[in-house]
């Protein structure tokens, strides 16, 4: 059944009140579906559709929300019944939404959930948004080396249904630092009476509580884990990152380098007002606006250029366009390289190479096609001009969007703050200089 014709059935059990029909289609559903079924509603039925169904499924709705709509859901149900709620939903989860509320309805909702909950998302909000400790979950299954793997399996089948996120059994010592990690394939191949420490790997690989959460996510990525531990500067394991965060990771970092590439700065979606949009663009688009200046004023220089040689003008828009395409593409190169792959120096010298070699090929094609087409139409030596002007400031915009994000990142900036237009304005000063440098220093050839 597709979510049409589920939503208008939710709404004719709503209207009937006919709780236990509803709750039996909720039964089926994934918690993706029944948030998107939720959302479909229409806003006067939200209320109802929320005592239809039971805490649990308002836990799993909850997690699949944006932040604006589990704000809506809280205050629909009430500090009582949203601290039960809280009680329920993943503590990582948990997190992320009370860190989004006022400082005075987080006191209260703490104070109404359970102490032990309450603490121990209280301790994960205390770690540093977009790290390790940021984004992983307390909810994992420990045990000790000297278990038998039936008291290890028996622990398993114990916590089973109190945490989603089982995928590995973590090996502690008797003061909680991790020591080594035991797979469910080894248990299910192991002998019963096996002890842990004879199956176990011991070579454990961690993140500190501190660690980026893209490093985590390169972590995670170059070894295909579910999960990895995170422990604090004692080796004391204090979570888990999962993959299902992980992929959440990947999604924001994303969009955050296409916010900044797009020169942005943050998020705008269908959804935003103009003027918060033009607000967030603005910044940049007025610091380009100046920098733009620059290229009028080399315009003015050359003024004399220009009058002896009106036919430049023809080729102003093409080669600067160009300089600024081939800038673009390469930036967006190397900024996913920078996230995806490990950057040392030989890493960096080697891509500054390809890159270079890339533009030479690039202008060397253009540069020949504009140098027929401009000597067909003036000389060959305009055409001489303008191909020439065409490789090199190809040439000279490859490298800018190469060297620019890299001095950025070496410095301990994002490479992504150099935008697109960033990269397009500045390679329009460049290559406006080349190419009236140029063609002043062959003047005597073209008249």
């Amino acid at each position: 059944m597709d979510t049409d014709k589920l939503t208008v059935l939710a709404i004719k059990y709503l209207k009937d009140n006919k709780k236990r029909a509803l709750q039996e289609i909720i039964e089926e559903l994934h918690p993706y579906d029944l948030a998107e079924l939720y959302k479909a509603l229409p806003e006067k039925h939200h209320f109802k559709f929320l005592t239809f169904i039971t805490s649990k499924d308002i836990a799993d709705l909850m997690m699949e929300l944006d932040a604006d709509m589990q704000q809506e859901v809280l205050q629909k149900l009430g500090i009582e019944k949203s601290s039960k709620i809280m009680d329920i939903m993943d503590n990582d989860d948990l997190a992320d939404l009370l860190s989004e509320i006022s400082q005075e309805k987080l006191d209260e909702y703490l104070s109404a959930m359970e102490k032990d909950e309450s603490r121990t998302v209280q301790q994960l909000m205390s770690y540093p948004p977009e790290t390790a400790g940021g984004i992983m979950t307390n909810e994992f299954v420990w045990i000790r080396d000297y278990y038998t793997v039936r008291e290890a399996v028996d622990k398993f089948k114990s916590f089973a249904e109190f945490t989603r996120n089982i995928y590995y059994l973590y090996v502690i010592d008797e003061n909680k630092k991790l020591v080594g990690v035991v797979s469910y394939r080894d248990l299910l191949l192991a002998d019963m009476n096996e002890k842990i420490y004879d199956i176990m790997f011991n070579r454990v690989i961690s993140v500190a509580t501190d660690t980026d959460q893209e490093d985590v996510a390169q972590l995670i990525q170059r070894y295909d884990f579910l999960a990895v531990p995170v422990v604090d500067d004692k080796n004391v394991l204090k979570g888990i990152v999962t993959v299902d965060d992980i992929i959440d990771v990947f999604i924001e970092e994303a969009q955050e380098d296409i916010e900044k590439l797009s020169a942005s700065g943050k998020d705008i979606d269908f959804q935003t007002k103009a003027y918060v949009a033009s607000y967030r663009r603005l910044p940049w688009l007025i610091l380009l606006l100046f920098i733009g200046l620059i290229s009028g004023g080399i315009l003015d220089s050359f003024e004399n250029t220009l009058e002896q040689v009106v036919a430049l003008i023809f080729f102003m828009p093409m080669i600067a366009g160009m300089t600024g395409n081939t800038g673009t593409q390469s930036l967006a190169v190397v900024v996913r390289g920078l996230v995806t792959n490990e950057t040392d120096r030989k890493t960096i010298l080697q891509l500054i190479w390809r890159e270079f070699k890339v533009g030479i090929i690039i202008g060397v094609v253009c540069g020949i096609l504009v140098f027929l087409v401009a000597t067909f139409w003036q000389s060959i030596m305009f055409g001489v001009v303008v191909g020439v002007s065409l490789l090199a400031t190809l040439i000279i915009g490859t490298m800018a969007g190469t060297v620019i994000p890299l001095v950025l990142y070496r410095v301990g900036l994002d490479p992504a703050v150099a935008s697109g237009p960033l990269i397009t304005t500045l390679n329009d000063i460049f290559s406006l200089l080349i190419y009236f440098g140029i063609a002043t220093s062959m003047m005597h050839l073209l008249i």
